[in-house]
């Protein structure tokens, strides 16, 4: 294992100085975005000036957690080992309902602490209503996707 995987060989995130918020409010189990307190607009992945105004001042507004697949892919190996041996698995970007023109990565799982094939990629749509979960992963709360409940 390195300061980057899991024990098993799953990646983990690697937070930078500009991310780490996103990754503190995750471990709260809270999915928020970084906005320009000048501008108001919001911004993802997390940097520190604003691409719209220039402006250096942000801060972290949160999300519902509610949005849609806007794309999606089930890789195909060669595979990382510890990947392999759960595909076949999807990996969505997944569209933000109070932010549309934000998407983020990752899994569209049956529960939060469910592999990653635990859902039938036959499922998969594009326009899929979801909702944030956060799974656990080498001390790490990281945003997966479930299906909107009704």
């Amino acid at each position: 294992m390195t300061d980057t995987t899991t024990p098993e060989g799953l990646l983990l995130p690697v937070p930078d100085e500009d991310g780490a918020p996103f990754w503190e409010y995750t471990a709260r189990g809270e999915l928020r975005v970084q906005a320009c307190t000048d501008c108001g607009r919001l911004r993802f992945p997390p940097r520190p000036c604003c691409p719209h105004c220039q402006s250096f001042a942000s801060a972290w507004r949160p999300m519902s957690g509610r949005g849609r697949i806007w794309s999606f892919v089930l890789p195909h190996p060669p595979l990382l080992p510890a990947y392999a041996e759960q595909a076949p698995y999807n990996v969505v970007l997944v569209e933000l309902a109070d932010a549309p023109y934000i998407r983020l990565a990752g899994n569209l799982v049956a529960s939060p602490d469910a592999p990653l094939d635990s859902v039938d990629p036959a499922k998969l749509r594009i326009g899929t209503r979801v909702q944030v979960a956060f799974r656990q992963l080498g001390g790490f709360s990281v945003p997966c996707w479930l299906l909107e409940k009704a």
